[in-house]
C-alpha cells in the first residue's frame, strides 16, 4: 500500500477569532528597507486581518476608516500610514523550489481613500505578496489587546516573534546576528549602533513588555566573538497560572500605566515604587531610581510630561542615567535630561 505525504498546513488555512489575528512567519521575521512606526504596523496588521478570506486572491478589499483610525479624531495620520506602507519595501527569507531565498515585495498596492472621515478604504494585496503569503506554512497568532497594548514597534515585532515561535515543541530559543535583530526589530539605518544603545533603548523596554503583557517570559542574551557582541540568543518559555494571570491584570491599566507598570516591575522586588499618588495625579518618582541619582526639578518632570506625553518618563530618566555613567557630569542635568529625552523620542515614536 502507498503511503501518501501529509498534506502541508497552510498559513492561509489558519483562522482568525473573536481576540486573535492571524500574520504569516514571513512578514514577521522580515526587514524594513523603508522604517515604518508602530502605528504603521498596527494598521498593517488590520488590514492583512480585514482581508484574511480572500488574501491570496487577486481581488479589492474595503475597511472603514473609522476601524483603523483607533482613538484619533482624525484620518491625516490614517493617511500617512497608509502612505508609508505603499512606498515600503521589506525583505523577507522564504523558500523556492525547495531553496532558501530573499524575497523583497512592497506591503500595500493601490488604495483608495472616500473623502468622508467615515468612509470605506479600499486597497490590494501585490502579487507578489500575496504568492508568499499563499506559499507560507508558519504563522503567528496575535492577540489583538496585547498588539494594542504594547507601545513601541520594538515591542510588537518581539512579541510578533515569539508568538511565531512559541509553538514550536522542539526549540525555545534562537541565534540571531547583531545585525540580523536590529533588522527585524527594524531599527533605522545609523540608530542604536553600539549594542549598550541598542540594549538600553531598544531591546531592554521591548523585553520588559512583552514579559509584562504577553503570555510568555523572554529573554535576549549577548553573545560575544572576542570582546564585541556580535550575536544574541532569543530565549522564550510560556508562563505559568501566577504569571499569566499578572499578565491578564497589566492588560486592564490604562496605556500609561502599563508602561510604568512593566518599567518597575523589571526592577529589583525592594525597590519598585507605588504607581501613582492620587486620582488624576502623576505618580510618584520610583524608589530604584533614588539609587541611580537625585531627583531633578519638579518643573523638569513637569516639561517632560507636556512635551513627550505617553512616555513613561521615569523609566526614561533611568536609561538617560544609564547611558550617562563614565561620562563627565552635565552643567545642567534638568537640561540634559530633556535633550535626551527629545533623542530618545525621536528614535522611539509612538
Amino acid at each position: 500500500m502507498v503511503k501518501l505525504p501529509k498534506p502541508t498546513y497552510r498559513t492561509v488555512d489558519a483562522r482568525p477569532s473573536a481576540d486573535t489575528l492571524i500574520k504569516p512567519g514571513e512578514l514577521v521575521d522580515l526587514i524594513e528597507v523603508t522604517p515604518l512606526t508602530l502605528a504603521d504596523r498596527r494598521i498593517y496588521n488590520q488590514l492583512l486581518e480585514n482581508a484574511w478570506d480572500a488574501i491570496d486572491k487577486p481581488v479589492m478589499h474595503v475597511i472603514s476608516k473609522l476601524d483603523l483610525r483607533g482613538n484619533h479624531n482624525s484620518n491625516d495620520r490614517v493617511g500617512e500610514s497608509i502612505e508609508r506602507l505603499m512606498s515600503a519595501i521589506v525583505k523577507m527569507e522564504v523558500m523556492w523550489d525547495g531553496k532558501p531565498a530573499v524575497e523583497r515585495v512592497q506591503l500595500l498596492g493601490g488604495n483608495v481613500e472616500m473623502a468622508r472621515g467615515d468612509g470605506l478604504f479600499e486597497y490590494e494585496i501585490p502579487a507578489r505578496l500575496r504568492k508568499v503569503i499563499g506559499n507560507s506554512t508558519v504563522f503567528a497568532r496575535l492577540q489583538r489587546e496585547v498588539m494594542f497594548a504594547l507601545s513601541s514597534k520594538y515591542a510588537l515585532t518581539l512579541y510578533e516573534m515569539v508568538q511565531k515561535r512559541g509553538n514550536l515543541r522542539w526549540k525555545s530559543s534562537e541565534t540571531f546576528t547583531l545585525d540580523g535583530l536590529r533588522g527585524v526589530l527594524g531599527v533605522p539605518r545609523g540608530k542604536l549602533t553600539s549594542w549598550s544603545n541598542l540594549r538600553l533603548r531598544a531591546i531592554d523596554p521591548a523585553v520588559a513588555e512583552v514579559c509584562a503583557l504577553s503570555d510568555y517570559m523572554v529573554e535576549i542574551l549577548p553573545i560575544k566573538t572576542g570582546r564585541s557582541v556580535t550575536h544574541v540568543e532569543l530565549k522564550w518559555w510560556r508562563k505559568d497560572g501566577d504569571a499569566t494571570g499578572k499578565a491578564e491584570r497589566a492588560l486592564s491599566f490604562a496605556s500609561t500605566g502599563r508602561r510604568a507598570r512593566s518599567a518597575e516591575e523589571s526592577a529589583p522586588e525592594a525597590t519598585r515604587a507605588v504607581s501613582s499618588s492620587g486620582q488624576g495625579q502623576p505618580r510618584a518618582r520610583p524608589a530604584w531610581l533614588d539609587r541611580k541619582g537625585e531627583a531633578l526639578r519638579t518643573e523638569t518632570y513637569e516639561t517632560a510630561r507636556l512635551r513627550f506625553p505617553g512616555y513613561d518618563i521615569y523609566n526614561i530618566e533611568g536609561q538617560w542615567r544609564e547611558w550617562a555613567k563614565g561620562k563627565e557630569p552635565a552643567d545642567d542635568p534638568d537640561r540634559a535630561f530633556l535633550a535626551f529625552f527629545r533623542r530618545f523620542a525621536e528614535a522611539n515614536p509612538i
